[in-house]
């Protein structure tokens, strides 16, 4: 099979502040014709994550930055529609991190395939993916969580935060966390069975709001924000309390260094410890991480919600939609 429309977006400019549509280019180039021990991919479904926004600025770090005038990865989930590969049939669903683009070639060491369960396929890019993967790892290998402790979750309402509030409400917590939307606030609260819920766009004071949402303190902060989020927590953390720094959102799109916490000795009063972490590096538990939330899952203890655009060109928009606040839950793209 040759495609020779195949469809890919590329950064053609690296954002300053927010990223814009004028950043990306949508382009067309043909995929080449499959060798021996190749597979020929169709993308089902495409993430956008705001990691990628780290990517698109040329530094040294983690994981290298995007190249200019080439297509954007990310995660992605789709069909092998040819195959030259003995252990990719044809029509074998696969996960991998060739997104923004419509169709690719492999030799197969950079897929997953999917396991056959009744739940949709999309979950790999979500719950039972990176972002769930994510949430389970910084709450219960960074954090340390134990039972009865008190849980504070800031972004609560996206992909990583909803599944930190579930998993620590099954280990018996009380959890509080910050949205940006009363919709969003309901779900946590009406959906989830989230104790309380701050909504940081409308009130006039972040911290007397966390306060109050979390009247008995905070052993485990869950930190996908920062800024002023981390400042406010700073101040409730109990004695002993554990953060897990996942992101700093707040921080993305900004062009200058902004201004660290002012209240960093909180840390050695309180006698806190403060870890980020990049959750590729603690790949090697995914299958027990994936065994234990197929299992939530078929219990109805766990589940989640997607924002989902349609069509390739839909991407920078669904990326740049991260920031603005428009996703509840997973932010995806579904190709035509």
């Amino acid at each position: 099979m040759y495609i020779e429309s195949n469809r890919e977006i590329h950064l053609v400019n690296r954002p300053q502040g927010m990223p814009v549509n004028a950043d990306f280019n949508l382009v067309s180039k043909p995929v080449a014709v499959l060798n021996e021990g190749e597979v020929l991919v169709k993308n089902l479904w495409l993430s956008v994550d705001p990691y990628m926004r780290g990517r698109m600025v040329e530094r040294a770090s983690y994981i290298e930055p995007f190249a200019l005038n080439e297509a954007l990865s990310g995660g992605a989930v789709g069909e092998v529609v040819e195959s030259r590969h003995p252990q990719f049939a044809v029509g074998s669903k696969v996960s991998s991190m060739n997104g923004w683009r419509e169709y690719f070639t492999s030799a197969g060491n950079d897929l997953q395939l999917l396991p056959q369960t009744k739940i949709a396929d999309q979950a790999y890019l979500s719950v039972l993916g990176m972002t769930g993967m994510t949430a389970y790892t910084g709450l219960l290998k960074i954090a340390e969580l134990k039972q009865g402790d008190r849980v504070f979750v800031s972004a609560a309402s996206g992909a990583v935060g909803a599944v930190v509030c579930q998993i620590a409400k099954l280990k018996g917590c009380y959890v509080a966390g910050s949205v940006g939307s009363d919709e969003k606030a309901r779900y946590l609260l009406d959906e989830l069975g989230v104790d309380a819920v701050v909504n940081y766009k409308t009130t006039t004071d972040l911290q007397s709001s966390i306060a109050e949402a979390c009247p008995e303190g905070i052993d485990v902060y869950f930190e996908n924000v920062g800024g002023d989020h981390l400042e406010a927590v700073l101040n409730l953390m109990n004695d002993h309390g554990r953060v897990a720094v996942c992101g700093m959102i707040d921080q993305y799109n900004a062009t200058s260094p902004q201004p660290g916490p002012a209240n960093l000795s909180q840390i050695i009063r309180k006698k806190l410890k403060i870890q980020g972490f990049i959750v590729f590096d603690h790949w090697d538990g995914y299958p027990a991480y994936v065994e234990q939330m197929l299992q939530w899952i078929a219990a109805g203890q766990i589940s989640w919600k997607e924002t989902v655009l349609t069509g390739i060109e839909q991407t920078p928009d669904a990326f740049i939609g991260l920031f603005n606040g428009k996703n509840l839950g997973k932010m995806l793209v579904k190709l035509a």
